[in-house]
């Protein structure tokens, strides 16, 4: 019993217990996993302005409501191509040396997924009116505003990063907002957020539990083009069509989408366009290709748009547009 009453003995045998097993349990299986779990090759590191912007995500409590996740379930395909995998959190980093890795995979999902938002909204404009009042572009948001990341000057000076905010949102102001730098960190941050192509060979998890709904004929129901204009389209052409004046257009009365020249109208949809840039207006994501549409929920959307909002355009069907959006499918971006 000597062993027991000696305390030096006793603690030190303790401590050399402890700092083994913690090698064995927490140390060594660190360095397999760096070793196991790298980054994916066509992976792009984060910018010296986005890891500023990371920081501000961090700091403003961002994780409490968006995840950075894509579970291999049927319903997260709108949020990234693919489930997500180890490989894409492989290049995460201590923010510093008293702080460890973030790597802000979330567990809550009160605003959408951020996986890819970089593909799925790159538009400058629409982030930075977003993060001024979220309620300027989706009314019913119950995300918080951030207007001290913004700059309220009478008039803007050369360089300055002037956000396009709504009259009745300037509170009788006649000046302007323009993002800070800490806005500009930010919006960095959130365009570099975009899902990996996996590499030549290796196949992606697939999206389990797709359900089917049928219809009182024993048939697949058809997409409702409402419901996807909402998901993918309402947020800057607005429930109205009516776009937000200096932002995003109106597609109430557009000459595209009543028009007859599908090609491009498929086109546009699937891999966005720029088209309006020189008119004031922000870049389109390419919004099919991004949120994986098939042909049926594309002609949806379509027929959603041409009919909406006094627009009376001829309906088209999914044999016109299949063609197209393969094809289309296929354009390099």
């Amino acid at each position: 019993m000597e062993f027991f009453d000696n305390h030096k003995k006793l603690f030190g045998t303790a401590a050399a217990f402890f700092i083994g097993l913690t090698i064995l349990v927490a140390i060594v299986p660190a360095f397999q996993n760096q070793n196991n779990n790298k980054p994916l090759p066509d992976a792009v590191p984060l910018s010296p302005d986005a890891v500023k912007g990371k920081a501000i995500y961090v700091a403003n409590g961002c994780v409490g409501c968006h995840t950075q996740q894509v579970r291999d379930i049927y319903m997260d395909k709108v949020w990234g191509s693919r489930p997500s995998i180890a490989a894409d959190y492989a290049d995460d980093h201590r923010l510093n040396v008293w702080q460890n890795t973030a790597t802000l995979m979330g567990t809550e999902r009160t605003g959408p997924d951020l996986t890819n938002i970089g593909e799925r909204q790159p538009s400058k404009d629409w982030n930075l009116v977003h993060l001024f009042d979220p309620r300027i572009l989706v009314k019913e948001s119950v995300m918080p505003a951030y207007p001290y990341l913004f700059i309220y000057k009478d008039s803007a000076a050369k360089g300055d990063v002037v956000v396009n905010i709504p009259t009745e949102y300037m509170n009788g102001k006649t000046g302007k907002y323009v993002a800070s730098k800490n806005a500009m960190y930010l919006l960095a941050y959130l365009q570099s957020l975009k899902q990996t192509k996996l590499p030549d060979g290796i196949s992606a998890p697939a999206f389990l539990y797709k359900q089917k709904v049928a219809t009182a004929t024993g048939g697949s129901a058809k997409p409702d083009g409402a419901a996807l204009y909402t998901a993918n389209c309402q947020s800057c052409h607005q429930p109205n069509g009516e776009g937000l004046p200096g932002a995003f257009p109106p597609l109430k009365g557009d000459p595209v989408v009543t028009g007859d020249n599908l090609e491009l109208y498929v086109d546009i949809i699937t891999n966005g366009y720029t088209g309006l840039e020189k008119k004031g207006y922000g870049a389109m994501p390419s919004v099919a290709k991004t949120a994986n549409l098939t042909a049926e929920e594309v002609t949806a959307i379509m027929n959603h748009e041409r009919t909406s909002w006094g627009n009376n355009a001829k309906e088209v069907t999914v044999e016109q547009i299949k063609p197209l959006y393969e094809a289309a499918k296929l354009k390099t971006p």
